[in-house]
């Protein structure tokens, strides 16, 4: 399964078409239907994305092309990892010949509206918070009890590649390699395929280890080896990374694929920022004993194009930038790379963020957002995820923050990433490595992006954690309600001060592990009040996010 449906954008609205023996009764209902269906398409912006490719070599065409193939592959498993009943709802929408309402399912991966908090759009199941990785209704009360009465099935069962599932009164662990060994075997072999066609040695070695990674559920050497790829211009993400979707425990992890083709002279300009890690890692406003000198920091950053998506990165809100890998053993040996995805963050600047600002910030504010700090704001947003807690030690056990934070933290990480990525930027202007008078920039362009990452709803790690910053911010004084103007304005001494002192609550409860303080602390602040919930509802004209278009082959 190569492409075709599972592509949301291969299915147009405009197909949906009203029978001309419809009574007008019929007509009407079938005309609001489409009419519901296409308000829902219009939140996301379809895009055709194009990308320059005359410069790879007709053995690279074919090496992508393969991993395209593979990518898509990625596809049917994550439809299964969000919900068990996925495939049977999608079987009984196409049977209806319902065309939008189908598009609109393909587009989320499922029945729930991403961009308005999962609200089912199709039958009135609520989205099951344990996705498909688990068995229908249990909680995270029952899984924590009989994972205490069963401590030898413990590592198994809360692996991140693992599918949990009843055996009778029992729970039992079923390997990724099993469950979905229909689309991985055959994903294996393009990446097989495209490894013997690449004379690139560490694209070789990367994708042959990936390929057996697919076949034993052991990622560590190939993560090793994607940290090393170098002298292509082909980037390939492939396999199980992030927990966002594991609403029960945040800790299985979900398929995904992005190709990318990178940019080296671009990338390379980046490079002095990497230098600065360290240095960054240090000036962290918490004590010493919370920094984390264990990290690697030779972090290598890309800078390209996405031409193919898939899996859990081709649904909803798109991914502009990615930090991986997630899993600190390749961390504290190599770092983590950071790819920018230039193309999509253009599209989301161009389409969303300039048009959206003037409704947040009064002109003079809104005048200083602008599309290099939006980019400088990712790049930094990325680069913030290798820094701080990684792997901890808690009453004497050593864990890691993920573990520790579970279910809620993926949310508390990217709201980490995104004000640390706005106060590594003010440091680097402190340094003189920026210029120091664009920092009325970067502030309005983080707080207008705020509310970008807000409208994605609390539903979303991102959105939640959105909401948590401009809350905790509001509060400190950064972000002023101008009731005149009906905007908001930035003190920017507060807005520092508050940027500092958030960053440090937030290391401080991950280096401390503290689930009960972080639910806490994102229960108190990650709620949207009147005001940001007025700039909101004035943006309807506005898409939520971007639909991107790929073509099927370079």
């Amino acid at each position: 399964m190569t492409k075709t449906y599972w592509l949301a954008a291969a299915s147009a609205l405009s197909l949906v078409a009203c029978s001309g023996t419809s009574t007008s009764n019929e007509q009407g209902s079938t005309n609001a239907t489409a009419s519901a269906q296409q308000g829902a398409a219009d939140k996301l912006a379809r895009i055709d994305m194009q990308a320059d490719t005359s410069y790879l070599t007709d053995e690279e065409r074919q090496v992508v092309n393969l991993l395209i193939q593979a990518a898509d592959l990625m596809n049917p498993i994550y439809l299964r990892q969000v919900s068990a009943d996925n495939p049977r709802i999608r079987e009984e929408i196409a049977k209806s010949g319902d065309k939008a309402m189908l598009d609109r399912f393909d587009t989320f991966m499922g029945p729930w509206d991403e961009v308005d908090e999962d609200k089912p759009f199709h039958g009135s199941a609520t989205r099951p918070v344990g996705a498909g990785f688990y068995p229908a209704g249990l909680t995270k009360e029952q899984f924590d009890q009989y994972l205490a009465a069963h401590a030898d099935q413990k590592d198994a069962l809360t692996s991140g590649y693992t599918v949990v599932k009843r055996d009778g009164d029992k729970l039992v662990a079923v390997p990724y390699s099993v469950e979905y060994k229909q689309w991985l075997e055959p994903a294996a072999q393009k990446l097989e395929q495209a490894a013997e066609i690449t004379t690139n040695p560490s694209l070789k070695k990367f994708l042959t280890l990936r390929a057996k990674a697919f076949r034993d559920d052991d990622y560590f050497q190939s993560e090793l080896a994607w940290m090393d790829l170098k002298d292509t211009p082909i980037e390939i993400v492939i396999g199980p990374y992030e927990t966002y979707t594991d609403g029960l425990y945040g800790a299985k992890t979900a398929f995904e694929a992005f190709v990318v083709l990178k940019d080296p002279k671009e990338s390379q300009t980046l490079d002095v920022y990497k230098s600065h890690l360290r240095d960054m890692e240090a000036n962290l406003p918490v004590e010493e004993k919370y920094k984390n000198f264990q990290r690697g920091f030779e972090s290598p950053i890309s800078v390209g194009d996405q031409i193919r998506g898939g899996g859990d990165s081709n649904h909803g809100i798109q991914t502009i930038a990615f930090n991986l890998p997630n899993d600190e053993r390749v961390r504290e040996a190599k770092g983590a790379k950071k790819v920018i995805l230039r193309n999509l963050i253009a599209a989301k600047y161009d389409r969303i963020l300039k048009p959206m600002a003037g409704l947040v910030l009064v002109p003079e504010e809104a005048a200083n957002v602008n599309s290099r700090y939006m980019y400088l704001e990712t790049l930094f947003h990325e680069l913030s995820h290798s820094l701080g807690p990684g792997s901890i030690v808690v009453n004497g056990r050593k864990t890691t923050v993920d573990k520790e934070l579970k279910d809620v933290g993926s949310g508390f990480e990217e709201a980490k990433a995104d004000v640390m990525g706005a106060y590594n930027v003010l440091f680097m202007m402190d340094k003189g490595v920026l210029p120091a008078a664009e920092k009325p920039q970067i502030r309005a362009s983080y707080v207008a992006g705020l509310f970008r990452a807000m409208r994605f709803g609390d539903t979303d790690a991102h959105g939640k954690g959105a909401a948590m910053q401009y809350r905790y911010l509001r509060d400190k004084g950064g972000i002023v309600w101008d009731a005149n103007a009906k905007r908001f304005r930035i003190d920017s001494a507060k807005l520092d001060a508050g940027i500092r002192d958030l960053v440090g609550n937030i290391v401080r409860l991950q280096a401390n592990g503290d689930y009960n303080g972080t639910k806490g602390f994102l229960a108190k602040w990650a709620v949207m009040d009147a005001e940001a919930k007025q700039i909101t509802g004035e943006m309807g004209h506005i898409p939520v996010d971007i639909h991107p278009i790929y073509p099927n082959h370079v």
